[in-house]
């Protein structure tokens, strides 16, 4: 059984531990961290552009099954950080060893969603970290985590908030934290060059 820290609004542990399944049926305030990889690509005409990196989900996940999701993101077990976690995660979910100084931090997404998934509540209330890895790496050559997800594919960001402002790409993802992801690329070192 996973258990998880209970966090106040900022995400900071209040000494309570609760486990995940029980949280998500009660509404209980946890901590995640959504890492998003992103690269810069050349398209025809010159121009560039940024791509990120976007996880398909697997059949049988307890919530959003089958969607595309954010490149690496997980619940922080109890006891353990922001930072230790999307490193972890990292590991587990896309074989994506890096050191924490890799990781630029771009902001604090809250996420308070009720959905049902197979005829049960689920109650996401979340409090997530988001931060950026600039990797250029193609997507076959990624060590999935087949438990967790079925396939890694590039996106175009700019068109990616495009197609989820429209609701073309399910509910993981939201412009909110997409428009978080492009504001924090003009950070990274390859936006300077």
């Amino acid at each position: 059984m996973e258990y998880l820290d209970i966090v106040d609004e900022n995400g900071e542990p209040t000494g309570q531990v609760i486990d995940r399944a029980t949280a998500h049926r009660e509404a209980i305030r946890h901590r995640t961290s959504h890492v998003w990889i992103v690269r810069k690509r050349e398209y025809p005409g010159g121009e560039g552009h940024i791509e990120v990196l976007l996880q398909k989900r697997s059949e049988d996940k307890d919530s959003f099954p089958g969607e595309w999701d954010i490149s690496s993101a997980g619940h922080i077990p109890a006891g353990e950080g922001f930072r230790e976690s999307a490193l972890r995660e990292l590991y587990e979910e896309l074989g994506v060893k890096t050191e924490e100084e890799a990781l630029l931090e771009v902001g604090i997404r809250r996420i308070n969603t009720d959905d049902v998934f197979y005829g049960q509540i689920f109650r996401d209330r979340q409090v997530s970290k988001v931060f950026l890895l600039s990797l250029d790496q193609e997507a076959e050559r990624f060590r999935i985590q087949t438990s967790e997800l079925s396939k890694v594919q590039w996106f175009d960001l700019d068109q990616l908030i495009e197609e989820t402002e429209a609701g073309l790409m399910g509910s993981c993802l939201v412009p909110e934290e997409l428009r978080m992801v492009r504001e924090g690329c003009s950070f990274l070192p390859f936006a300077k060059g």
